[in-house]
C-alpha cells in the first residue's frame, strides 16, 4: 500500500461513506481520504430524512392546534411562517454537517471538497483540482438522486424533493406525482401546512410493496385529511401559464392548475459520470453498482455501499454496510450485513411502521399463516373529535407460530416498530408476544393483546 497516495479513497460523504471512512482511519489505522462535491452528510442529513422530518413535525402542528381545543386549550388564529421554518431547518442542517466534518477530521480522514471520478481501478480524478490521486482500495458511496422524467414535455417546471426543502414560499396549490413513501410524506407535509394538495398516482393504491392493509389505511387517511388523490393517471404535459403558475394536463383528460409541481416518482443510483466503466466496475441496467454480500464489486479492490447499490435505500442500512465493509477491508474477519427483516417507518400522517413479511409475501412463502389484526380509535383522539384510527397487524407462520411480520399505521408507529423489529428479528413466537405484559394505557399495548386470529368478513359469512 505504500506506493499509493491513500490506503482507502471514499467517493461520497453520506452516511455509509462517512462510517466506513471513520472506522477505517480511526479504528483500523488506514490512510483515508473522502471526496464530496456537495456537502458532508449526504442525502439523509442535507436533503432527505432529517430535513423532511422537521417539515413533518411542522405540518403536524396544523392538526395539533385543532386537537388542543378538545383538551381545553384555545389558540387565537395561529399563523405559520414558511421562511422561519426553512431558516431554522437550515441552521440545524449546518450544525449537523459540521459535526460530520469534524468527526471525520478527528478520526484522521482527509476531507476533499471536490467531485471524484474513477479513471481506473486505483486512480481517481479530482475534477475541480484537475489532478489524480491513487488508492489501494476505493469505496463508492455516492448515494442516489430523485428520478426526473426528462421525456415529459414541461418537466423542467417541476421540482423534486431536493428543491422542496429550499422553496422561497409555501405553495398555495401543489401537485405531487407519485405514490411511494416520499410522495405520501410530502403530500402530508404540504397539506398539513395549509396548501391545497393533490397526489397523482398511476396505480390504484399508494405505497406499492407495503402490506395491503397499510396501503389501504394510508390511502384513506390522505383523502380524509383533505388531500385530493387521483389514481390511474399520469402527466401528459406541464405548461407554464405565467411565472409560477402551471397547467398540468393528465392522461385521463383532466387538467389541474397549480403553482408547484413535484416529482416523487423514485430515486436512481448516482453513477452517471462516475467512471465505473473506466474502472471496470459492473453496474445494473438501472445504474446501480453490482456488489456481493461483502459489498465488493467485480473489481477486487473496489467496494460500494448505500443507495448506489440499490439494495435497501435506508440510511441505517448504509451505515451498517459501511461498518461491515471497513471490517472486511482491514481485518481477517470479513463481515456482511443481513438485509433481511429490516424495520422501517414512513412519516405519513398518521405514520407507518413495518417490519418483516407482508401478508401476501408470507402466504406465498409459507402457505398457511395466521393473521392477527386490530383497528381502533386511539385514546388520544377521544377528546379531539378526530376520526383518525390505528391499524395493527401481526403475520404469524402457522407451522411454528413465529411472528414473521408486523405492520402498523397510527400514532407513534415509527417509534413502536423499532422494538417490534427486535422481536421479529429474534424470531419470537406469538405465545411469547402474548406472555408480555401490556403497558397501559398506550397504543402499543395492542400488540400483545390480540388473541384471536383475524377472519375476513366474507369467510365469517360463509361459516
Amino acid at each position: 500500500m505504500a506506493g499509493y497516495d491513500h490506503d482507502l479513497f471514499v467517493i461520497g460523504a453520506g452516511s455509509g461513506g462517512v462510517r466506513a471512512a471513520r472506522l477505517s482511519a480511526g479504528t483500523y489505522g488506514a490512510r483515508v481520504a473522502i471526496a464530496e462535491e456537495h456537502r458532508v452528510g449526504g442525502t439523509c442529513v442535507i436533503r432527505g430524512c432529517v430535513p423532511k422530518k422537521f417539515l413533518v413535525y411542522a405540518s403536524e402542528y396544523g392538526h395539533a392546534f385543532a386537537h388542543a381545543e378538545g383538551y381545553g386549550w384555545t389558540a387565537e388564529a395561529p399563523t405559520f411562517d414558511w421562511p422561519t421554518l426553512i431558516r431554522n431547518k437550515d441552521d440545524e442542517i449546518d450544525r449537523l454537517s459540521a459535526i460530520y466534518w469534524r468527526n471525520l477530521e478527528n478520526a484522521g480522514v482527509e476531507v476533499i471538497e471536490d467531485r471524484a471520478v474513477l479513471e481506473d481501478a486505483h486512480t481517481v480524478r479530482l475534477v475541480k483540482q484537475d489532478k489524480t490521486v491513487t488508492a489501494d482500495k476505493i469505496l463508492i458511496a455516492t448515494g442516489s438522486t430523485p428520478y426526473r422524467p426528462y421525456e415529459l414535455e414541461g418537466q423542467e417546471h417541476a421540482i423534486t424533493s431536493n428543491e422542496a426543502f429550499h422553496l422561497e414560499k409555501l405553495p398555495e396549490h401543489v401537485v405531487v406525482a407519485g405514490g411511494g413513501y416520499i410522495a405520501c410524506e410530502f403530500a402530508g407535509i404540504f397539506n398539513g401546512l395549509g396548501a391545497e394538495t393533490c397526489l397523482l398516482y398511476r396505480g390504484d393504491t399508494v405505497l406499492r410493496g407495503f402490506d395491503m392493509d397499510v396501503r389501504t389505511a394510508v390511502h384513506a387517511e390522505l383523502k380524509r385529511k383533505g388531500v385530493r388523490v387521483i389514481t390511474h393517471t399520469v402527466f401528459e404535459k406541464i405548461e407554464e401559464l405565467a411565472p409560477g403558475r402551471y397547467l398540468c394536463r393528465l392522461s385521463n383528460g383532466s387538467k389541474i392548475e397549480c403553482d408547484c409541481v413535484m416529482f416523487a416518482i423514485g430515486r436512481v443510483p448516482n453513477t452517471d459520470g462516475l467512471g465505473c466503466a473506466a474502472a471496470g466496475v459492473a453496474v445494473t441496467d438501472k445504474g446501480a453498482v453490482r456488489v456481493d454480500a461483502f459489498s465488493r464489486t467485480n473489481v477486487d479492490n473496489i467496494f460500494a455501499v448505500g443507495d448506489v447499490t440499490d439494495r435497501v435505500q435506508l440510511t441505517p442500512v448504509a451505515i451498517r454496510e459501511g461498518a461491515a465493509v471497513a471490517k472486511t477491508m482491514w481485518t481477517e474477519s470479513p463481515e456482511t450485513f443481513d438485509h433481511a427483516t429490516i424495520a422501517s417507518a414512513v412519516f405519513t400522517q398518521p405514520p407507518v411502521g413495518t417490519v418483516g413479511l407482508t401478508e401476501a409475501a408470507a402466504r406465498k412463502e409459507f402457505g398457511a399463516i395466521d393473521i392477527y389484526k386490530s383497528d381502533f380509535r386511539p385514546m388520544k383522539h377521544m377528546l379531539t373529535g378526530d376520526e383518525e384510527r390505528v391499524m395493527m397487524k401481526l403475520v404469524v407462520r402457522r407451522s411454528d407460530q413465529v411472528v414473521v411480520g408486523v405492520h402498523m399505521v397510527g400514532v407513534d408507529a415509527g417509534e413502536i416498530i423499532q422494538l417490534a423489529g427486535i422481536a421479529v428479528k429474534a424470531g419470537l413466537t406469538k405465545a411469547q408476544w402474548d406472555e408480555t405484559c401490556a403497558v397501559h394505557p398506550t397504543v402499543a399495548e395492542e400488540l400483545v393483546m390480540m388473541r384471536e386470529p383475524f377472519t375476513p368478513p366474507e369467510l365469517k359469512a360463509a361459516e
